[in-house]
Order: structure tokens, then C-alpha cells, then sequence
């Protein structure tokens, strides 16, 4: 299976000018804890969830209207192509202990993106179920 054939394809994204404010409110009305950091072309430059809000903003008791995504934001980027197997994302996502995992074309725009519910609908449950205790690790670590 090809990451294409899983990948959500609208996917709305976030500018680094935005604020932590308009981002946690779109990530509200779109019932997601993710999205994409876009330049103006689509190139993924980054990516914020809401983890990296509560770390990166509400711990330092900023106020969110006055914290830009850039500041906030993820930088590293991990991402597949969408004619990949879908095994890539999910080595890719047990690697980096990601859950979601972007889809972009050669020159890094976005085209999708993959969840790991997504790949949970797979046939393979036993490989879901590995990904998903590799990805899970990282919270294990923090607590």
C-alpha cells in the first residue's frame, strides 16, 4: 500500500507569523492536535502540537496571542513521499516517535498527511501494533 492511498490530502496550514492564539483555535475547529508550518508556497517548514504549545508557551506562562508559531513551532520536519510503501511512514514514525507524519512532493510541499490512526486501519495488526508502542515510547520516557 502507498502512502497516497491513506494520506489526508486537506490539510490546512499554519504561517510562522500566525499566532499561538489562531493556532490553537484552528487546531480546535478542526479537531486535530497538528498542523503544518507552511511558507507561502506550501514548502512544510515546520509543524506545531499542541504539545509543543503547552511546552513551548503555556509553561513559561506566555500568552498566547503574543507568541508567534515560529516560536513555538517544530522545526525538524519528518516526512514520506505519497508513492512510498506505507512501511516507510511507519519506520519513519516509530524512529522519531511521531504520531502523525508528513506527506510532501521532492521539493518538500505539502501534498498530505498520515496519522497513526491512519495506519491502524491497516490490515497488519501486529505491525500496527509495534509502530504504535515505538511511537508511545517517547511519552513513556517523560513521566
Amino acid at each position: 500500500m502507498r502512502c497516497e492511498e491513506i494520506m489526508k490530502t486537506n490539510v490546512e496550514c499554519l504561517k510562522q507569523e500566525d499566532n499561538v492564539q489562531l493556532a490553537s483555535q484552528r487546531m480546535r475547529d478542526a479537531n486535530v492536535g497538528f498542523l503544518p508550518v507552511c511558507d507561502a508556497n506550501r514548502k512544510v517548514i515546520g509543524t506545531l502540537t499542541d504539545r509543543d504549545i503547552v511546552l513551548r508557551c503555556c509553561t513559561g506562562d506566555r500568552l498566547p496571542s503574543a507568541v508567534k508559531v515560529s516560536e513555538a513551532m517544530t522545526r525538524e520536519v519528518i516526512s514520506c513521499r505519497p508513492q512510498d510503501d506505507i512501511h516507510k511512514a511507519e519506520e519513519l514514525m516509530a524512529k522519531h516517535h511521531k504520531s502523525r507524519i508528513i506527506v510532501t512532493d521532492d521539493q518538500g510541499i505539502i501534498q498530505g498527511v498520515i496519522s497513526l490512526s491512519d495506519i491502524a486501519q491497516r490490515e497488519d495488526p501486529k505491525q500496527t501494533g509495534q509502530t504504535m508502542r515505538q511511537v508511545s515510547s517517547r511519552e513513556a520516557r517523560t513521566y
